[in-house]
């Protein structure tokens, strides 16, 4: 079994900490994981994306053609990935700030209004977590209680403060079924 999985957005979306919870998650479970963050120079407000494969196997490489999920944050995220993700894979959508409909019928879609929900939880940074608890309540990679040990494991110090309302916002997308 290998799965891979690519977040994508803006930078300041907090992409990168998503692939970094999704591969806390696969290395608490004994797996192979590899961790691809890639960025433009500008940071907050450049592309960024991350790229994260998991395996039971040794991983051969980082790159990926063809995940098996994507994360797309945004228009210009969902219009690069879309076509990318394999027959039967899972396309997670912050609906929020994408305008259009997806064009495949071959892959699962799991529209959630991310940064909404997460406005509405106090704050719009909880938007990847969001999304992060869709893949997961609607794939088998893991069970969310996986998620929340590994977001405990990102969180540490003062950040140690947004753990619950992490936790929350990660239900919270969780609530949100392939379409």
């Amino acid at each position: 079994m290998q799965i891979e999985t690519v977040i994508a957005g803006f930078g300041g979306q907090g992409v990168l900490f998503t692939g970094k919870v999704l591969a806390y998650a696969a290395m608490n479970e004994g797996l192979e994981v590899t961790w691809f963050p890639s960025y433009g120079p500008e940071m907050r407000g450049g592309t960024a994306n991350c790229v994260v494969v998991f395996s039971d196997e040794e991983i051969g490489s980082p790159q990926v053609l063809n995940p098996k999920a994507a994360i797309v944050m945004n228009q210009p995220s969902l219009e690069k990935y879309e076509q990318l993700v394999q027959k039967d894979g899972f396309l997670v959508i912050n609906s929020s700030m994408v305008n259009r409909e997806v064009k495949r019928d071959d892959i699962k879609i799991i529209n959630i209004p991310g940064t909404d929900l997460a406005e509405a939880l106090s704050d719009k940074r909880f938007t990847n977590i969001i999304l992060l608890g869709g893949l997961v309540a609607n794939s088998d990679f893991f069970p969310l209680k996986k998620i929340e040990k590994a977001l405990g494991k990102s969180l540490k110090g003062k950040k140690g403060e947004m753990l619950e309302l992490n936790i929350k916002a990660l239900y919270k997308g969780a609530s949100y079924k392939v379409q």
